[in-house]
């Protein structure tokens, strides 16, 4: 894996499986269409055994771990085989949780004082969320003059549409979104419009 999250893909697809079933012939339909890093939230009792099982049976994902809340969340996931974490938030002992799992992270945040702490605790990585109710694009692109160093991958409530002109900015190098992971989509196991969609995010540039 590259050595950062952030440049695997332009788009990385946020997931809600209800059915670990689902997970595998999902994550191979999102990288036959281009998007390798796969991040399957924690929102549903499923998440644990289907990043276990996209871990184990696609060898070309790169699976990890979204809405990463708890120290015991990034235990449990971790060694379910998830290769990154992603948290809408952070707070210290997250954080030291995190660092010192042995995997990438991306911890989240929405205001220019969480970046600065990041900042000086060594992070140069983050989410940024929710991205359009926290100011979108103009947000960002405000934040790259005084802190440059800080890289970030917006999600929430990103579209097709809206994914370029966050792309575009010099201080992001991914998109966090779902709209290629459609739920009645996935509820009708209709992975050639998962692959279609996949494959229209990934050829996405700024």
């Amino acid at each position: 894996m590259t050595s950062s999250v952030l440049d695997l893909a332009p788009v990385v697809p946020v997931v809600v499986l209800e059915d670990a079933a689902d997970a595998v012939p999902l994550a191979r339909a999102l990288v036959a269409g281009g998007l390798p890093a796969i991040e399957v939230t924690l929102r549903t009792a499923a998440a644990p055994a289907a990043i276990g099982a996209i871990a184990a049976e696609v060898p070309d994902a790169v699976v990890g771990a979204g809405t990463v809340i708890s120290v015991r969340n990034v235990a449990d996931t971790v060694a379910a085989g998830a290769r990154f974490l992603v948290s809408p938030g952070w707070t210290d002992r997250l954080l030291d949780a995190m660092k010192a799992s042995g995997v990438p992270f991306l911890p989240g945040v929405s205001t220019t004082s969480e970046v600065v702490a990041l900042l000086e605790r060594g992070v140069t990585e983050m989410k940024f969320f929710p991205a359009e109710a926290a100011g979108g694009t103009a947000y960002l692109k405000a934040l790259s003059a005084p802190l440059p160093q800080a890289r970030f991958c917006p999600t929430g409530g990103i579209s097709l549409a809206s994914a370029p002109s966050y792309l575009a900015l010099p201080n992001v190098g991914c998109v966090g979104g779902s709209w290629m992971v459609p739920a009645d989509a996935v509820a009708a196991k209709d992975w050639a419009r998962v692959e279609r969609l996949a494959s229209e995010a990934s050829a996405l540039r700024g």
